[in-house]
């Protein structure tokens, strides 16, 4: 059975429908760029993600760049991240003209670990971009706790996290600025590029929509330096029809993730491998240990130097899978300059060799699951 990482064109006719009646009216509006439709969108989106304000923006890279220009980064200032993550989290810090201080994972979840942001504290210290990977909120209190006591903004990157909860909140709402993307493989994929920006400050919300439009308010009159990160209507008309069916498709993806769970548990059972319910001998499977996993990707770690030959296997079955992410940020050539060295942080490393991402998509069948379990718990047999 071949079994995609993704497909895009699972949604049905009713979805179909309901797309071309919302981009039929845009087409008809006049309003191509902003106006009516972003703004519902804005507001849909900020309710969903408990906060007073949304702002659309053109991309979910530019939603981060956005922020981190909102809390006037000075070229010299330092910015934490985790270096196991996705280059725009990174990048964005990187073209304010701060410079990014990496911090190492936790094996567990794979987010940062706030006893490494701790330590990488200095006075030129002026943000920490925390960064919901996979699906799940990194472990927010003590990274709030952090910058409290040292007076610093918290910038949640969600772009792969919209409903994701940690003790109840929604990500986006548990810093000072919260960044989605709407790219097509996210939870909430729109049809092209677009991204949202959440925040629960009044200033920071007035400062954020003059910066997606030049800095201009108003218009030709330019207090700040901004950019065009302004967010096309028709992407906002069409994330509306998909932000209604979110919860559904979140459920099945939280379905699917338990379905591959109980397979492999009972398996491990089944073979009396003693590595205990969440692995076997050769597969340790993704850890839900906050209030809500969205599962934008189920990320299975694979032992012994494995996942590469793994990934062989299933691609000569016709399973789709993908590395996020192969490199880390301290070993990306474009940061040399930073001084990084392979070593420096372990956890990361580990995961960028041994983890992989089997298909999870909401409108994956459960006979589709079987055939991805089947198909690698073979690969075990042979090893």
């Amino acid at each position: 059975m071949t079994v995609p990482l993704l497909d895009l064109r699972r949604g049905g006719a009713e979805l179909d429908a309901e797309l071309i009646s919302a981009f039929e009216g845009v087409l008809k509006s006049g309003h191509y760029i902003l106006g009516p439709e972003v703004e519902a969108l804005e507001r849909e989106c900020a309710e969903y993600s408990q906060c007073r304000f949304g702002i659309g923006v053109s991309s979910g890279t530019d939603a981060l760049l956005a922020a981190l220009m909102a809390i006037d980064l000075q070229p010299g200032d330092e910015v934490i991240c985790p270096t196991y993550t996705f280059f725009a989290t990174a990048g964005s810090i990187w073209r304010t003209g701060a410079r990014p201080v990496f911090v190492d994972s936790v094996p567990d979840s794979l987010n940062l670990d706030p006893k490494d942001v701790e330590k990488k504290i200095t006075p030129r210290t002026k943000a920490i971009v925390a960064v919901h990977l996979f699906g799940q909120c990194a472990d927010m209190e003590p990274v709030l706790a952090i910058a409290r006591r040292h007076g610093l903004k918290v910038i949640e990157d969600a772009a792969q996290a919209i409903g994701a909860e940690y003790q109840g909140r929604r990500a986006g709402s548990l810093g000072d600025v919260g960044c989605f993307s709407f790219f097509p493989s996210k939870n909430l994929g729109g049809f092209g590029d677009g991204g949202m920006i959440t925040t629960n400050d009044e200033a920071l919300n007035e400062r954020l929509r003059v910066l997606r439009a030049h800095g201009s308010k108003p218009k030709y009159y330019h207090s700040l330096v901004g950019g065009n990160f302004r967010l096309d209507a028709v992407q906002a008309a069409l994330i509306r029809v998909k932000l209604r069916r979110l919860d559904g498709y979140t459920q099945a993806r939280q379905k699917n993730a338990a379905r591959y769970d109980e397979l492999f548990l009972a398996s491990s059972q089944a073979n009396k491998w003693s590595a205990g319910a969440a692995s076997t001998r050769l597969f340790t499977l993704p850890s839900a240990l906050q209030t809500r996993h969205v599962f934008n990707q189920y990320i299975v770690t694979v032992a012994g130097g494995q996942r590469d030959a793994l990934r062989k296997h299933l691609q000569a079955e016709g399973i789709g899978t993908e590395v996020y992410y192969p490199v880390p940020m301290h070993l990306q050539a474009c940061f040399s300059s930073l001084g990084h060295k392979v070593g420096d942080f372990p956890v990361a490393e580990a995961a960028a060799q041994d983890t992989v991402a089997i298909p999870i998509f909401p409108e994956l069948t459960g006979e589709e699951v079987e055939s991805v379990v089947r198909s690698m718990l073979a690969f075990a047999a042979s090893r």
